[in-house]
């Protein structure tokens, strides 16, 4: 066989057969490949650099096979993290270039661990009985092998007869025994977890040709079909798309998800993974995406924020998803993220965007249901504008997301002018940092990550959503009631009457664009329903700098109250409070040059509290950031009608301030005959009521009189301008 230039190689190896690959490996001369490297497309040229730079580097540091000891964070665990990145990007490196010592390291590092595997128990760190072998917990474990035998296929059959069936029995094999035997428990699990684990088992089944090992991996230990891979994509995904654990969890799942299915499409096409249920991997890449903001993911559940599409779970996904579909979309996500992966599809994908094929991705407003049937609540995402700043409201309708769950049943969030205006906490946890406790979740993660007052959601009596039971909360979820992505007026509405017992709740969001204001209103419509006298909070947990209210609070400047004893209201300072007997208020702060007006009215008094997160927190685990919480004592219904307004503007550097004040002068609520009508008067003097009917049908006519004033509309909900007086 002639040589082989380096692009030709790199597209063709991964395709071709495991004896064939070699061959051509062996065949490109490294010389070549530097010659060739030219004529590689920017961003898959600059990959391979990438690549070469950190395992050179491991190289030149010499193979580290270290005993286990560390939980994550700790050196033992980092360094077998660097080994499987090691392996993988070893074993493309050598496929692309054939240089033999991208070979030469991973058989002498492969050959350490298959010395060491053997002597393992249970890890020294494990926090549960979910304990890894080279991890302290199994999770990590199945990330090692999936990368690993990626990069083990790439030299398995450049090795000798001896190195290979020693590493074979004594690594990948034991490993995915292991993983499938030993831990049966974590691999017959729905979770992802398990997908990472069914992924590295099936993957190492077809290189090592053992049918058994992939149909244990597809079809669950027992091989019944009723957990394993495929169960897991039945049951881990709505048909929408959405990852019942939310988007962070979403994004790190896809990869096991995706790098086995382009196995299983590699070695079993008839199976046609990449269409099963109706092509649903390929759909949660695509909904993946859509749940970010400025390339940031939704913070969701047990999320950590700092995690975006720049990650290495997405760079593989959209590069098998553009491998699958050629869709031009996917190319100016690859541009973002400004990185691709080592294989076939993503030098495809880095030719197509080096040439010019990238079209915009059509992030828009969608209901994204939850569960595996749909039935399990949803994610309405309401986006309107244009340009990386666009405003987003999220309405979190969804099912409690197993473990990981928050108890912020109707929780919503709020992005724009590029940033997260209405927050929403995310996960108590400072990942793989050793000093914070091994990286592990904190114990701040139950006590106020998870409770329901950490969240924009309504808490009845300080209490939790459904006690804090996640067992419980697990088998209820809320109704998505009607959904509409109107351009000129969205709106997301839900109930849950089992969040608290003999209490149900309704919300109502709804994004209109009024005539006269510079950006779209937030209005929000929060109704709970009881027999018996209830003590309502709702929090809004925001961004920003207090510029004014206009209540008269009383203000704690010597000593910091904390405002309960449990259920996340310890971790509660109070900075001011205010008794508001007509049930009314305004808020205002500052976030990067804009400002933003919350202003509410209840269906009689309130008390107002401004606080801050961070109390009874010794280890300074949590992050301090404002909250203010209404608070209303009812016997029988309590609503809140609230907006959130963004109006003007400050530029220090110039010290010019326009429209520091709300452009809405007064808001006013009134529930009458099922109906809700939110009237605003602007400072213009012009008038608009917000009629909600709550009925879904679009051709149902609705009126209602207020004061000799009658208020006429069609559907669910309208804008209906009214006269510029008070009536």
């Amino acid at each position: 066989m002639r040589s082989f230039v380096l692009l030709t190689a790199a597209l063709a190896v991964s395709a071709m057969p495991q004896a064939v690959c070699a061959a051509v490996s062996q065949e490109v001369a490294s010389t070549e490949g530097r010659e060739a490297a030219s004529s590689l497309p920017p961003l898959y040229a600059a990959e391979l650099e990438r690549s070469r730079a950190f395992v050179d580097a491991m190289m030149a540091e010499g193979v580290v096979v270290p005993q286990p000891k560390d939980p994550g964070g700790g050196y033992t665990h980092e360094q077998h993290k660097r080994n499987f990145r090691a392996l993988h990007q070893g074993g493309q490196l050598y496929r692309i270039t054939g240089e033999a010592k991208y070979r030469d390291f991973l058989r002498e590092m492969l050959l350490q661990y298959a010395a060491l595997y053997p002597t393992l128990g249970e890890h020294p760190a494990k926090a549960n009985q979910y304990s890894g072998r080279l991890f302290w917990q199994v999770l990590n474990d199945a990330m090692w092998l999936v990368h690993a035998v990626q990069g083990y296929r790439d030299i398995r059959d450049t090795l000798s007869a001896a190195d290979r069936k020693r590493i074979d029995d004594d690594v990948f094999r034991r490993a995915a025994n292991f993983l499938s035997q030993d831990q049966v428990i974590t691999f017959d699990r729905i979770h992802n977890h398990a997908t990472w684990a069914t992924a590295g088992v099936g993957m190492t089944g077809y290189l090592l040709g053992d049918a058994d090992m992939v149909e244990r991996a597809l079809m669950g230990s027992d091989k019944s079909g009723k957990t394993g891979f495929l169960r897991q994509a039945d049951l881990l995904f709505s048909p929408d798309g959405y990852y019942t654990e939310g988007p962070y969890y979403q994004r790190f799942a896809l990869l096991p998800f995706m790098v086995f299915a382009d196995a299983i499409e590699r070695n079993q096409p008839e199976r046609k993974v990449f269409e099963h249920r109706d092509g649903i991997l390929l759909k949660a890449l695509r909904t993946t995406v859509q749940l970010s903001y400025q390339g940031y993911f939704f913070p969701f559940n047990d999320a950590i924020r700092d995690k975006s599409l720049r990650t290495a779970e997405l760079y593989e996904g959209v590069a098998i998803a553009y491998g699958q579909t050629g869709d031009p979309a996917l190319l100016s996500i690859a541009d973002f993220q400004g990185r691709t992966v080592l294989t076939e599809n993503g030098l495809a994908l880095s030719r197509d965007l080096a040439a010019g094929k990238a079209q915009p991705f059509d992030f828009r407003s969608m209901l994204l249901s939850d569960g595996p049937e749909g039935t399990r609540g949803a994610v309405a995402i309401l986006r309107q504008g244009e340009g990386p700043s666009h405003t987003v409201l999220i309405a979190k309708n969804s099912s409690q997301g197993m473990g990981h769950g928050h108890f912020d049943k109707l929780a919503w969030q709020l992005y724009d002018n590029g940033n997260e205006i209405v927050r929403d906490y995310g996960a108590a946890r400072f990942l793989n940092i050793e000093a914070k406790r091994g990286g592990r979740y904190l114990p701040e993660n139950t006590t106020w990550a998870k409770s329901t007052v950490a969240h924009n959601a309504l808490v009845v009596d300080e209490t939790s959503h459904f006690d804090g039971d996640a067992q419980f909360a697990d088998t209820k979820w809320p109704e998505q009631l009607y959904f509409s992505d109107a351009p000129s007026l969205q709106v997301s509405s839900g109930v849950i009457d089992s969040a608290y017992p003999g209490v149900s709740i309704k919300r109502t969001m709804l994004m209109p664009m009024i005539p006269g204001l510079e950006a779209p209103l937030v209005i929000d419509l929060v109704n709970a329903q009881s027999e018996a006298s209830h003590l309502y909070d709702l929090p809004l947990h925001y961004s920003g700098h207090i510029m004014e209210y206009d209540f008269d609070a009383s203000v704690n400047v010597d000593v910091r109250p904390v405002l309960g004893n449990d259920n996340g209201y310890q971790h509660i300072w109070v900075d001011a409070e205010a008794d508001l007997e007509a049930g009314k208020g305004a808020l205002t702060w500052i976030l990067d040059g804009r400002f933003y007006t919350y202003r509410f009215a209840g269906n009689g008094p309130l008390r107002a509290i401004l606080g801050e997160s961070g109390a009874n927190d010794p280890e300074f685990n949590l992050r301090r950031e404002p909250l203010i919480i209404l608070r209303a004592q009812r016997n029988g219904e309590a609503s809140f009608a609230s907006l959130l307004e963004a109006h003007g503007s400050y530029d220090g550097a110039a010290e010019q301030t326009l429209d520091s004040r709300s452009l809405v002068s007064d808001l006013d609520h009134v529930s009458i005959g099922g109906f809700d009508i939110v009237r605003l008067t602007l400072k213009s003097g012009q008038r608009y009521a917000i009629a909600v009917s709550h009925n879904p049908d679009p051709e149902g006519a609705h009126s209602v009189t207020l004061n000799g004033e009658t208020i006429a509309w069609t559907g669910f909900a309208s804008v209906v301008a009214l006269s510029g007086e008070d009536s």
